[in-house]
């Protein structure tokens, strides 16, 4: 019987900054091979294939070395989750191809503001006023780094704004699943539903990848598998609200990526709002460690 995690708001924080890393890297992958750097582009259907395909390769890899205990799955909540997941990643894969990785990244993660609206209602969650401003300077901050020029709002801009309130569903589907079931099982079990959804959509929009597409594509799914890893644990540990905040690392280390594999350097605006971001992040953690934590509860290892 799955037992839930003892809250831990320090690790949560620390998890989500990692799989932060990951993330980043993976959009940055996905650009590479929505446009002509590696070949001709694939869509991003078959990006997001490719995310699924390799990810549950690895899960199913790591299951057989660790064997976890898996137990009955929710199948209503994961398909849900499964969905609104594999519906933003396309998303923001489709965006990246035609708009700069760092608009695109500022605009998508919009989502763990509508994840934090949303668990007020779905899942019941207090949220202060400390997180509502931590949340809304981080914000500010993305929105300083969006730049609002003329290229930010082509239409594909609009696909990664779809992607953000898409993926803020997403995270709450995530946090009820995180109250139910082991963090492995939830991945195994997401990434085998969403390799089904995304092998029916691509079929239509196939292209065979040249060797140096199928590398990228495997290293696509094997970071996103590491991501998640971080993050559905992190969900396990502390509030949807709590963490949300901390996602918009991401904007940091897809600035940092553009330097080393673009050679873009981050200008005043780009340093600006990043400060913002991270100012608005380790507020919340501060307030957070001088609240008395909670008594751990029993849990079992991952």
């Amino acid at each position: 019987m799955f037992v839930a995690r003892a809250q831990n708001n320090a690790l949560a924080a620390g998890l989500i900054v990692l799989a932060t890393v990951f993330i980043a890297g993976t959009t940055l992958m996905a650009k590479a091979l929505g446009t002509q750097t590696l070949g001709a582009p694939l869509p991003a259907l078959q990006i997001s294939h490719g995310r699924f395909l390799f990810a549950f390769m690895g899960l199913v890899a790591a299951a057989t070395v660790l064997r976890p205990a898996l137990e009955r799955p929710h199948w209503g909540l994961h398909i849900a989750r499964t969905t609104f997941g594999w519906g933003g990643v396309t998303l923001m894969f489709a965006s990246v191809a035609f708009i700069p990785l760092a608009d695109a990244t500022a605009i998508s993660f919009l989502n763990p503001v509508f994840a934090m609206m949303l668990a007020i209602p779905l899942l019941g969650e207090r949220v202060g006023r400390v997180r509502w401003s931590a949340a809304a300077l981080a914000l500010a901050g993305a929105l300083i780094l969006l730049r609002p020029t003329p290229q930010s709002f082509q239409p594909a801009a609009l696909l990664a704004l779809g992607a953000a309130m898409v993926m803020g569903m997403e995270l709450i589907f995530i946090k009820k699943l995180a109250r139910r079931e082991n963090p492995f099982q939830i991945l195994l079990v997401n990434n085998l539903i969403g390799l089904g959804l995304a092998t029916c959509a691509v079929l239509p929009v196939w292209q065979a990848p040249n060797a140096q597409q199928w590398a990228v594509l495997a290293a696509i799914g094997l970071c996103m598998a590491v991501a998640q890893t971080c993050f559905v644990n992190a969900m396990a540990r502390a509030d949807a609200s709590f963490v949300a905040p901390f996602s918009y690392s991401t904007l940091i280390f897809a600035a940092l990526y553009d330097v080393v594999f673009y050679g873009t350097v981050p200008d005043a605006v780009t340093a600006s709002g990043a400060c913002i971001i991270l100012t608005g992040a380790i507020w919340l953690a501060l307030r957070e460690a001088r609240v008395k934590k909670p008594v751990p509860r029993p849990h079992t290892a991952v």
